[in-house]
């Protein structure tokens, strides 16, 4: 990587700096020199500070009347004297690129973002402003996961009571539409944000041509730096029949509800849309290639959450690998597997994963160095091989959050245009799988407490909630605490159950403030809840000491009384 820029000018130790900035038509201090000072050296990636006007396609964006008393001198290849289109050029108009533009603006600089047309399902040639999340992730994902939780509600209601004369029906276009209709609201608020914020949206297709150009269309736009946040694209696997796979992208906006649905992959995306369609009363088949679900999550959560779903309808193929789809004359599919063939469905959907987005994107023309499956590869700054070219979110596949990708680019837009070196902090990151139930997660796996800290504490909770003690249904609620045993530190929290994902939020500043046990004990549970638990569980499930023995390590779980 490119070392990082030293900031060693002042205004007030250059009457050049100090002419420019008057003729300027913004207000700025000129301080004197017994009141100037260098910028820390520390400071990486800075890009120019200079308030301008910056004139593009006959528009004139302004920037903010912040007054700055300092300019610096960066090292990302920029030319001092050359007048640039923008300070700041981002490709990809989703969490991160919105977050990073606007803020960008906010500190004094001009940007401008560019964006394909919208449309539900991504290509080459369309995309739309709000990203993955807004358009065909995150929110209308969720969406969908209200409409097929009623079916669950009106079978709990029967214990509560309530009887209908006729059983509910679903209209899958009405759910659909209503849907796209959201999505056409915020992909209209997203562009209000960008205006409102004087950040130039350009409709189109970007490629970087230099270190400091941008080709959207055919139209050439100039830039002291620029970043890619072009986000990830869903992944199908290269087997015969691939053609007549859906993707996640499709399957949040087909034509008519599956009534029989292959879903292969085991990851939150896969468990997502399996509860899903179940929700909505189709048949259910999810093929795995482990022998559990949610690699990468606490092994206890697997297990639960595995065993809910299949309470609730699902049914499992662990183990088999998918080797090709196959349609038959009256237009279903069959899935053949590393096991076997299974018939009759009326979608097969692949959530395999999913790959950067960048293609095409003339990166690797001008040196930007990318990873074997296309991420873009970046420092703790987020910039790239090239040093004015950064990239936030998904496209670098650090951690593939909305809301990570929103802390990225946020600190992107301090450390170039706000004098604050500013590094994500991917220290107790929570997240949320919005299965049915759903899952809440913040810090250390059990497996991952054992790896880096030896010694802990697990404390468990596997309880029949409330509601479902009327209702009659199977469900239950799984929880888990994981405290250092040296230190009384909690190092990590989840849950599977309703409102897993609203209550770990909670929790989540209580892991990253770094709370003890004692400080859980001490806290006075709000009753009736299934969220009280973690604060009234006192009794270890299990301790696990790692002793050393001859020079190894060995873990012993021991059972506490």
């Amino acid at each position: 990587m490119a070392s990082t820029p030293k900031l060693t000018t002042t205004i007030s130790s250059s009457p050049s700096l100090q002419i420019l900035c008057r003729k300027l038509p913004i207000a700025i201090n000129l301080p004197s020199s017994s009141t100037s000072r260098s910028l820390p050296k520390t400071l990486s990636h800075l890009s120019s500070l200079r308030p301008r006007v910056a004139s593009v396609s006959n528009h004139r964006y302004y920037s903010s009347s912040r007054r700055f008393s300092v300019r610096a001198q960066n090292d990302n290849g920029a030319d001092s004297d050359r007048h640039y289109d923008f300070d700041l050029f981002t490709i990809g108009a989703g969490s991160g690129g919105v977050r990073a533009s606007r803020f960008a603006t906010s500190y004094g600089a001009s940007a401008a973002v560019c964006e394909l047309p919208f449309s539900t399902i991504s290509s080459d040639t369309a995309g739309g402003v709000g990203g993955t999340c807004v358009l065909r992730g995150c929110v209308p994902k969720k969406l969908l996961v209200y409409a097929s939780k009623y079916t669950h509600e009106f079978e709990d209601s029967h214990g509560f009571g309530w009887k209908y004369d006729t059983e509910p029906s679903h209209d899958w276009s009405t759910l659909i539409a209503n849907k796209n209709a959201e999505l056409q609201r915020l992909t209209g608020i997203y562009k209000n944000i960008l205006n409102n914020a004087n950040v130039k949206l350009i409709e189109g297709r970007g490629k970087v041509i230099d270190p400091h150009t941008v080709d959207v269309d055919g139209k050439i736009y100039t830039t002291r730096n620029i970043l890619i946040a072009v986000g990830g694209r869903p992944f199908i696997p290269d087997i015969p029949g691939r053609e007549f796979a859906i993707d996640s992208d499709a399957a949040l906006d087909l034509p008519s509800k599956p009534k029989k649905i292959a879903i292969v992959g085991g990851g939150y995306i896969a468990l997502e849309f399996a509860g899903i369609f179940n929700g909505l009363n189709s048949e259910v088949h999810v093929f795995i290639r482990q022998k559990k679900v949610l690699r990468g999550f606490d092994e206890d959560v697997r297990d639960f959450v595995g065993e809910q779903m299949s309470l609730r309808g699902i049914e499992f193929h662990t183990e088999e690998s998918p080797e090709a789809i196959i349609k038959a004359g009256d237009g279903s599919f069959s899935l053949k597997t590393s096991k076997g063939t299974v018939d009759g469905f009326s979608h097969v959907m692949f959530a395999t994963g999913r790959k950067p987005n960048t293609k095409n994107l003339g990166l690797e023309n001008v040196g930007v160095k990318l990873a074997k499956n296309g991420a873009i590869e970046v420092d703790e700054y987020s910039r790239t091989s090239v040093p004015s070219i950064y990239a936030v979110g998904d496209v670098t596949d650090r951690i593939n959050l909305t809301p990570v990708a929103l802390m990225e680019g946020m600190a992107l837009a301090k450390t170039l245009f706000q004098n604050d070196p500013t590094k994500p902090d991917y220290r107790a990151v929570p997240c949320a799988v919005f299965a049915q139930p759903p899952i809440g997660t913040v810090g250390l796996t059990e497996e991952q407490a054992i790896e880096q800290y030896g010694d802990i504490d697990v404390f468990t909770s596997n309880f029949k909630p409330l509601k479902a003690t009327l209702s009659g249904l199977p469900d239950r609620v799984f929880m888990k605490l994981i405290v250092c045993a040296n230190t009384n530190k909690v190092l990590g929290v989840h849950m599977c159950g309703e409102d897993s994902p609203e209550i770990i939020q909670g929790f989540g500043v209580a892991v990253k403030a770094g709370l003890t046990k004692a400080d859980f004990d001490a806290t006075v549970g709000v009753h009736p809840t299934a969220a009280e638990e973690f604060v009234t569980m006192r009794t270890p499930t299990r301790k696990i000491r790692k002793e050393s023995s001859e020079g190894k390590a060995n873990v012993e779980a021991k059972t506490a009384v």
